[in-house]
């Protein structure tokens, strides 16, 4: 079984560093792509295509994965899925990662948090810049694929802050898994052996 670990955006540190390397240990092939070159706009166009690119390289075209989405890197799998289609590499089952959904149409990223924080969330609603983002980041029209999902999803919950976003999954469906981060790769490798026997 390969899992297609999908790092979040602009080069940011995964909250579940060593998730590869515990999903191995269970008998899942991961799978990292490299996504860099993100920085610049168009963001979101770039990552689909550099991860596209590195999952052709990675993956025999026959071979069918899994894409697992950590952080900003959710809303744009079905994009990424889409691209797996073109290439002819099935797409089994599809795993956010403490990520907003994507929604129809073409959101920006301030969009789909202001739509699935919780009513009376504070901060900066999804609308201002954070430590290190492009200007344009938040405010960009992301990438949609009319006919997703394509296969069964699933969600992966391990930062607490993101639970009303778990909460909005299960409305859709989908099976969600809530663990601590250390537990993370169990938790993925039984979400994924779900999806895979659905699918």
């Amino acid at each position: 079984m390969i899992a297609v670990l999908l790092p979040p955006p602009l080069g940011r540190p995964s909250r579940l560093p060593r998730l590869a390397e515990r999903l191995a240990d269970r008998g899942v092939t991961p799978i990292r792509p490299e996504t860099g070159g993100d920085e610049t706009p168009p963001h979101a166009a770039r990552y689909v295509a550099r991860a596209s690119m590195e999952i052709n390289r990675l993956v025999a075209a026959a071979s069918p994965v899994a894409l697992v989405g950590e952080g900003d890197a959710g809303p744009l799998v079905g994009a990424v899925g889409a691209a797996q289609r073109a290439a002819h590499r099935p797409v089994f089952g599809y795993v956010l990662v403490d990520a907003l959904l994507p929604q129809p149409g073409s959101p920006t990223r301030a969009e789909l948090e202001r739509a699935q924080s919780p009513e009376g969330a504070v901060g900066d609603g999804g609308e201002g810049r954070r430590s290190g983002e492009p200007p344009a980041y938040r405010s960009e029209r992301l990438p949609m694929v009319a006919d997703w999902p394509d296969a069964p999803c699933g969600y992966l919950l391990t930062d607490p802050s993101r639970a009303h976003v778990a909460r909005l999954a299960r409305m859709r469906g989908w099976t969600v898994r809530e663990t601590a981060p250390e537990e993370a790769a169990e938790a993925l490798r039984e979400l994924l052996t779900e999806l895979r026997g659905t699918g």
